[in-house]
C-alpha cells in the first residue's frame, strides 16, 4: 500500500510518518511540494505518486488569521479538501481527511457524537466544515476524522506552538500562568491519533468518525496536569473566558464522543491524562 501524507512536516503529520514508515510505502508531502488549493498541482501529485491512501493533515489552523483572511482560509480548508477529494476519486484512492471539534457551537454541554448537527461559530470552523462536505460528497472512499485539542512533539506550523509547548515556555520564562476554567475540551496526543488511524485503516473504516482521547477537562485542568506530571512547582491561576475577551467566537464546550469507533469495537485511544503522562515521560521535555 502506498500512503501519501499531506502536511507531513506538521504537528500531526510528523507522527503519522513515524507511525507508518516501517509498515507502508510512505510518501511525505509538505507545502514545498505544492499548494493543495491549486487543483492542477494536486492532480499532478496524485498522478506522479499514485497513492492507494491519502491522509490530509494540511489546514489553515490559526483561528484569528482565518477571520482576517477568510478567502485564504476557504482556499486551504475547503477547496484544498475538495481538490484532494477530486483527485482521490479520479485514481480510486481512499482519502482520510482530518477535521476539527470546532464544527460544533458547544451549546450541547455533553459529548458530541457523529450524529449531532454541526453549527460552526467562526471562519475557521465554517471552512473546515465545508471541507468535510466536499470530501463526503465527492469521494467514493473516505474517512473524515474529527480531532480535539491536539498536541505533539512538533509545534503547529501555523501557530508556531501548541498548548503544551506554550505552558512550558511560560514556566521557563518565569511568567505567571493563568488559564481559563470555563472552556472544556479533550486534549489529544498526535501519537494517539496516529495509533487510532492505523487501526482504522486496517479495518477499512468508511465515513465520519470522532477520534479523540477519552474524558474531558478545562484548559486550566490541562495546564495544571502538565506541571503536576512533570513535578514542576506551579499553581496555575484560574481565569474565565470573560477575563480575556476573545476576538473570535469559539465553542466553550467541544468534547467529542468516539461513538462510531466504539460501535465498531476498535476504539483504542487512551484517556487524556494517561496519554499526556505517556507523552511527557517519553518525550525530551527540553525540546518542547
Amino acid at each position: 500500500m502506498r500512503l501519501m501524507i499531506v502536511g507531513a512536516d506538521g504537528q500531526l503529520g510528523v507522527d503519522l510518518v513515524e507511525q507508518f514508515q516501517n509498515k507502508l510505502d510512505v510518501i511525505p508531502l509538505t507545502y514545498e511540494d505544492g499548494d493543495i488549493a491549486d487543483l492542477d498541482i494536486v492532480h499532478s501529485l496524485f498522478n506522479k505518486h499514485e497513492p492507494d491512501v491519502v491522509i490530509n493533515t494540511a489546514a489553515f489552523h490559526h483561528v484569528p488569521k482565518c477571520e482576517e483572511t477568510p478567502l485564504r482560509a476557504f482556499e486551504v480548508n475547503a477547496l484544498g479538501a475538495r481538490n484532494l477529494a477530486i483527485s482521490a476519486r479520479h485514481i480510486g484512492a481512499k482519502l482520510v481527511h482530518i477535521s476539527t471539534d470546532y464544527v460544533f457551537d458547544g451549546k450541547k454541554q455533553s459529548p458530541y457524537t457523529e450524529q449531532d448537527l454541526p453549527c460552526p461559530l467562526n471562519v475557521y470552523a465554517n471552512t473546515k466544515l465545508a471541507g468535510e462536505y466536499f470530501v463526503s460528497t465527492i469521494c467514493d472512499r473516505y474517512v473524515i476524522a474529527r480531532v480535539s485539542g491536539i498536541y505533539g512533539k512538533t509545534r503547529c506550523i501555523g501557530k508556531g506552538s501548541n498548548f503544551v509547548n506554550s505552558m512550558l515556555r511560560f514556566y521557563r520564562e518565569g511568567k505567571p500562568i493563568q488559564v481559563v476554567t470555563d472552556e472544556i475540551l479533550t486534549p489529544t496526543s498526535t501519537v494517539e491519533i496516529s495509533r487510532q488511524l492505523t487501526v482504522m485503516l486496517d479495518h477499512d473504516c468508511q465515513g465520519l468518525f470522532h477520534v479523540t482521547c477519552e474524558g474531558a477537562c478545562s484548559w486550566h485542568e490541562f495546564a495544571q496536569a502538565i506541571f503536576d506530571i512533570l513535578a514542576y512547582p506551579v499553581n496555575v491561576r484560574p481565569a474565565k473566558v470573560a477575563d480575556f475577551p476573545p476576538a473570535v467566537k469559539r465553542p466553550h464546550y467541544s468534547v467529542l464522543e468516539n461513538a462510531r469507533l466504539k460501535e465498531a469495537g476498535i476504539n483504542i485511544i487512551k484517556d487524556w491524562k494517561t496519554a499526556l503522562t505517556h507523552f511527557l515521560t517519553t518525550t525530551e521535555v527540553d525540546s518542547l
